[in-house]
């Protein structure tokens, strides 16, 4: 992952276990650079998210309680965020500003890494305009708070090259099955 510079992945996948173990990997290099993080999953990922971490922490040793390590519910957190089933920017900057703010603390030009998977739900529900409209508001908060991101996309709705090309649209890098961040365009 780039050391500064607007962050926004997406890793697609097809096996939930994989795809958590990316995203703890993701985690845990922020957690070790001593970056907050804030992780926006249902309650299966977070669960399986969390297993991992504890089976390996840093140095092979298992991750106790991570004072910058934040769970967010990615139903309720979206369900704040939608008016007429689609995400609203005057709701979201305020939340999601406020999320980052909070994470940070007082800690000056630190990076916070986020894990989401919003715009999965709204993509598995079919309502792929909100789900790129979600991913916009994410790239106009990134212009003003530093933060990378990683976007997870289980692959059983796309179905066609155009989905596919939205959404890369929208994103700076494609995470591979190793993990390793190849940047789009």
């Amino acid at each position: 992952m780039p050391a500064d510079g607007h962050f926004h992945a997406v890793r697609f996948y097809e096996d939930g276990p994989a795809l958590c173990r990316i995203v703890a990997a993701f985690i845990g290099q922020g957690l070790a650079a001593g970056e907050p993080v804030v992780v926006v999953a249902t309650p299966e990922h977070r669960a399986e998210i969390q297993r991992v971490l504890g089976a390996a922490g840093s140095n092979g040793r298992p991750l106790g309680p991570a004072p910058d390590l934040t769970f967010l519910d990615a139903e309720d957190l979206l369900a704040l965020l939608m008016v007429d089933g689609m995400p609203q920017r005057t709701r979201f900057e305020p939340l999601l500003g406020d999320v980052l703010r909070t994470v940070r603390g007082s800690r000056i030009g630190c990076r916070v890494r986020i894990y989401g998977e919003m715009v999965d739900l709204l993509w598995h529900d079919g309502r792929q305009q909100a789900a790129i409209h979600l991913e916009m508001l994410w790239n106009e908060l990134a212009s003003r708070e530093d933060f990378a991101l990683l976007c997870g996309y289980g692959m059983g709705t796309f179905c066609k090259a155009a989905t596919l090309e939205a959404v890369h649209a929208q994103h700076t890098h494609i995470v591979v099955e190793d993990g390793t961040a190849l940047a789009l365009g």
